[in-house]
């Protein structure tokens, strides 16, 4: 038993809001919006029961970042990636086949399961059913109408639970409405089914406010290409200067077009603008028409999907000056065209972003608030990660004030964040918050917290020639140990107490549910450890 949670926007139908959201660019942001309105909705009336959550195909292009806002969200309703089935629906031609199965393998690398659901209904290809790293499918109410009467219908059941046998996937009839129905799978040997019959649909409110969520938020990571993909216009390489034109004088005409080779890669790119001066000035349909548009076309400025925002408009101010608004093709691994970005929506977004971050880090040092710190807990949480998670703070910090004065206690604050910053920038998981006054957090893997006690306890503080002690409580956290960054926090308070009590500069630590707090560091101690195990 499971159940299928599903979010209906405010106003119109979900595939209406996809398809706004997709002209809009944000196809994969309203995507799983509607995945987390439809986690937040589930949580108002909780069970135990496995969740299952519906995207669409083309989502599969975004990169991992877009989904925090789910990881977010499964956290906060306590529920984990591993219990939750991820339904990859239909339409699957836009997205190259080896771009969706990249995209199915970084959800199971967040401990997702999925299914292919709508089966019979979509186009869905073979080739992908083969190779996809899936544990369900879902086989279309269409197929099913015809049992148990229709020998077409029996056959293509009969074969799709020979492959479920033999790859140990399991097949679920959907749309079960008669009693006849139930029983007409039942006797192939279908064992999971979905419908009126069993479970009729329950109806909540609508989220829309979930679904209109901006850009990434306060903290999150800088801005990729793939949050700003569009589907790209292509021909086949071969096309001709008619035929393109034919597609730029279409109604809803696109910026450009792409001419890609068999294998979806792109050879050439035409601008709009440019392309059809060419063809309708003087003697240009004569000249043009019934040639290779590659004639008129440009070497296309590519890049991949996962590259940042930032290296995308280095490629775009290295172009050339008269191809600076032109769009820019997106590619997977391979060089297959996944859609286009457009310049402008890359620069806006880019601001947008940055002024968010500004606006939340600390003056004092430029680092973040606790809010980096949280999403980080809930993302590992959620995929059953270990982590640590610490607390620093200056000792006595008050009488350093009083004593060398605000301008030197705020320099010493300074040289700690940028510590703390050259720190993380030599460990790739370790993030860091200001939290406030002379407060920090760090959240970072098992294997690289003696690294942080070191460079911050081995380290004579001073404020003005004033010799400063530090205190750090670390929270050893095991996978499956603790539940939320709520938690954690009130479980590192008494552990900054305790560090605090401890002469000098100091480190304890401790694990969630146990009693013993281990004094690593300070005077009277035997000195760091190597590791933590």
């Amino acid at each position: 038993m499971a159940h299928e949670a599903l979010a209906r926007p405010g106003r119109g139908t979900v595939p209406e809001l996809l398809a706004q959201a997709r002209r809009d660019g944000r196809l994969a942001e309203a995507d799983v919006g509607l995945a987390v309105a439809a986690v937040r909705q589930d949580a108002e009336d909780p069970t135990s029961l496995p969740l299952h959550l519906n995207l669409s195909a083309r989502t599969l292009a975004a990169p991992p970042s877009m989904y925090e806002g789910l990881l977010e969200a499964l956290g906060q309703a306590g529920r984990r990636t591993r219990d939750v089935v991820l339904e990859i629906g239909p339409p699957f031609a836009p997205l190259p086949p080896g771009r969706a199965l990249a995209g199915m393998r970084e959800l199971t690398e967040l401990g997702f399961r999925l299914a292919l659901d709508g089966l019979g209904r979509g186009d869905l290809p073979l080739g992908l059913l083969v190779e996809a790293p899936i544990d369900l499918v879902k086989l279309d109410r269409t197929v099913l109408r015809g049992l148990p009467d229709d020998p077409a219908s029996v056959a293509v059941a009969e074969a799709l639970l020979h492959y479920t046998n033999r790859t140990g996937t399991r097949l679920v009839a959907t749309g079960v409405e008669t009693d006849a129905q139930l029983d007409a799978v039942r006797n192939l040997g279908v064992r999971i089914a979905q419908g009126h019959l069993l479970a009729p649909p329950t109806a909540a409110g609508p989220a829309p406010a979930l679904l209109t969520r901006a850009r990434p938020s306060t903290g999150a990571p800088a801005p990729c290409v793939g949050d700003f993909l569009r589907p790209a216009t292509t021909l086949p390489e071969s096309a001709t200067c008619d035929e393109v034109r034919a597609v730029l004088a279409a109604a809803d005409a696109p910026s450009g077009v792409v001419g890609v080779d068999e294998l979806n890669r792109p050879r050439w790119s035409v601008d709009r603008t440019r392309f059809l001066v060419a063809v309708t000035g003087p003697y240009g349909h004569a000249l043009h028409a019934k040639r290779p548009a590659a004639r008129l076309a440009d070497t296309p400025h590519t890049i991949e999907a996962r590259a940042g925002a930032m290296e995308f408009l280095e490629l775009v101010t290295d172009a050339d000056w008269g191809r600076t608004g032109d769009d820019v093709v997106v590619v997977d691994e391979l060089g297959r065209c996944l859609g286009v970005v457009l310049v402008t929506e890359v620069v806006r977004g880019v601001a947008e972003a940055k002024v968010e971050a500004a606006a939340a880090l600390n003056p004092l040092t430029r680092l973040p608030g606790s809010d980096t710190i949280a999403r980080d807990v809930a993302r590992r949480i959620t995929i059953g990660e270990p982590f640590v998670a610490a607390w620093l703070d200056i000792d006595g910090f008050k009488a350093v004030n009083d004593t060398a004065g605000f301008a030197a206690g705020d320099n010493l604050i300074r040289e700690m964040g940028a510590a703390l910053t050259e720190l993380a920038g030599g460990l790739r998981r370790m993030r860091v918050s200001h939290v406030g006054g002379d407060d920090f957090l760090v959240v970072c893997d098992v294997d690289e917290i003696a690294t942080v006690a070191g460079a911050l306890l081995d380290r004579s503080w001073s404020a003005d020639g004033l010799p400063v002690t530090v205190s750090l409580a670390t929270l050893v956290c095991a996978s499956g140990a603790i539940g939320s960054y709520q938690d954690v926090s009130r479980l590192l308070a008494p552990l900054k107490k305790r560090a605090k009590a401890v002469p000098g500069s100091s480190w304890v630590l401790s694990r969630p549910g146990a009693e013993r707090v281990e004094v690593l560091r300070g005077i009277g101690t035997r000195g760091l450890r190597a590791a933590v195990g």
